[in-house]
């Protein structure tokens, strides 16, 4: 079973430093259609005016992915650790027992553009952790690219649930398929570009919820770079 979900149908926030789009429910944007699929509770694509960000705050008991796509992500945290990310970057901080983090656009003249990904872990009251590992355009192009994962294979980041996440570029007569295995889902996430997954056409913003399906096929693909993620059913 497919359902689409477009992108001007997701929620907004325009807060005039914050420009933020809601896949799910979150902050005062609530759809009760859209609370979550699976684990995946959160994916807001966010973008932060130069020298404005997020100040400090708290999280529990989630597992945060940071996938930056263009700009400069500032990120300091409670743990001591500190960095700046750029495109190709993909972040995970575990909160566990808990973890105060700041997120800034670390330029003064340029926007921040990127993806916050929430995913519920299986695991509660864990130390806090983070992790960060870059993944190169080449790397991503022309098949699917395991970004993170339950055990860390293939050099991901390790999230703490029974869930990947996989990204891609692809161009026109690229094709991809990722089997699913009996008795789990997907959701894909169009990051840029045009692509057709199981026969239903996607522009970026769009996102699909594949349920009962044996694989996730992405073809017919114009300068799209796609997000893909195989959950527990």
């Amino acid at each position: 079973m497919l359902e689409v979900r477009r992108s001007e149908e997701r929620g907004h926030a325009d807060h005039g430093w914050l420009d933020s789009h809601h896949s799910f429910s979150f902050a005062s944007y609530h759809d009760p259609r859209h609370t979550g699929f699976g684990p995946l509770l959160v994916i807001n694509e966010d973008r932060v005016a130069p020298g404005m960000g997020f100040g400090a705050h708290a999280h529990r008991d989630m597992d945060i992915i940071s996938y930056v796509l263009s700009g400069a992500l500032e990120h300091q945290d409670s743990m001591g650790t500190g960095s700046v990310l750029h495109y190709g970057d993909v972040q995970r901080m575990s909160a566990g027992t808990g973890v105060r983090h700041s997120e800034f656009n670390g330029s003064r003249t340029e926007s921040v553009h990127f993806l916050q990904i929430w995913i519920q872990p299986n695991e509660l009251g864990i130390p806090p952790s983070y992790e960060e590992k870059h993944f190169s355009p080449e790397s991503k192009r022309g098949h699917l690219r395991l970004i993170a994962s339950s055990d860390g294979r293939d050099g991901s980041v390790t999230i703490h649930q029974d869930a990947a996440v996989y990204a891609t570029i692809l161009e026109a007569k690229e094709d991809v398929e990722h089997m699913l295995d009996f008795g789990r889902r997907a959701y894909v996430h169009v990051i840029r570009g045009t692509v057709r997954v199981n026969g239903a056409e996607l522009h970026a913003g769009d996102a699909l919820k594949l349920t009962r399906e044996t694989s996730v096929k992405l073809n017919d693909a114009v300068d799209a770079e796609v997000l893909v993620f195989d959950l527990p059913g």
